[in-house]
């Protein structure tokens, strides 16, 4: 591709955004941002050519930031908290997704890259899953992502520009917050299993996820593809939970409990605060990571 092109990119100072971006601005490609939060911003200053600071909701923040561009990367999605309101998932993942696609559209963008998520896949009946694999969302974040690219399909009958949707695996590697309690409850001796864990897990470093998106972004004749990216394998949960601990120095960890317990005490706080719209210290898809 040609390296004086123009990649506008939204979640910009996310942990996938600011790897992506740092990537992208080594390999000599002009770059534009949006950010809300202008201090997380500033690592990029001086070194991209546009930073837009705004939400991605205003449609005059995101035509300001496509104007000009030849690919839009679209990162920005809401993640998942128990107490969260169910507009704002409606909001941020499917609506801000069909502005970016419609103010992308009419800049005359080349190609946009959209970042969905395995979750579409949901529990996965029959593994390994493929990009072919059915939807099977199982909350209202995936049910999200999944309407996010739907409403992508709708835009790539228009004809109008290349749409490459790419799933990323569970993402990790420095600058990770996700998978952060993990490792740290991990290197204090805290963290215990729930059921078996035997279902498999897929993770991706953050590297190679990158990677997957620079081919997204670079590699012809594409459009209307999507790409799942993970790492090399997969491996039941209980096994890359060992791996994990190793890595910190820590023994693997010995406590079990049964899962039907979790679920319902999750159940069960979930009940009690999301009505108040407090996070509650308990959820079913922090259970649901021991299962699905």
């Amino acid at each position: 591709m040609n390296k004086d092109f123009n990649i506008a990119v939204t979640g910009a100072t996310g942990f996938l955004g600011r790897h992506l971006c740092e990537r992208l601005l080594e390999d000599g490609y002009s770059v534009s941002i949006l950010a809300r939060d202008p201090e997380k911003a500033k690592v990029f200053e001086g070194r991209v050519a546009k930073t837009v600071i705004g939400d991605i909701a205003d449609r005059d923040t995101i035509a300001e930031l496509v104007n000009g561009a030849d690919i839009v990367v679209h990162l920005v999605s809401n993640f998942r908290t128990a107490s969260g309101p169910p507009e704002s998932y409606i909001q941020t993942n499917l609506r801000c997704t069909e502005t970016v696609l419609e103010a992308s559209a009419s800049a005359g963008v080349k190609r946009l890259v959209h970042c969905s998520t395995i979750g579409v896949h949901g529990n996965v009946k029959s593994t390994p899953a493929s990009e072919d694999s059915p939807y099977n969302p199982g909350d209202l974040y995936q049910e999200t992502k999944r309407d996010a690219e739907l409403a992508c399909h709708q835009e790539m009958k228009k004809g109008k520009m290349e749409i490459v949707i790419v799933r990323p695996c569970s993402m990790y590697g420095p600058g990770d917050l996700r998978m952060l309690k993990m490792f740290r409850m991990l290197a204090k001796n805290r963290f215990f299993l729930v059921g078996p864990c035997r279902e498999n897990f897929h993770a991706v470093y953050i590297d190679d996820i990158v990677e997957g998106f620079m081919r997204a972004i670079t590699v012809p004749d594409i459009g209307g593809e999507t790409f799942i990216i993970g790492g090399p394998g997969y491996l039941p949960l209980d096994d890359y939970i060992k791996t994990a601990a190793k890595a910190v120095g820590a023994p693997p960890p010995q406590l079990r409990f049964p899962y039907s317990l979790f679920i319902s005490a999750a159940w069960l706080f979930e009940m009690v605060c999301v009505p108040l719209r407090i996070e509650p210290p308990l959820h079913r898809r922090r259970v649901r990571f021991f299962k699905n």
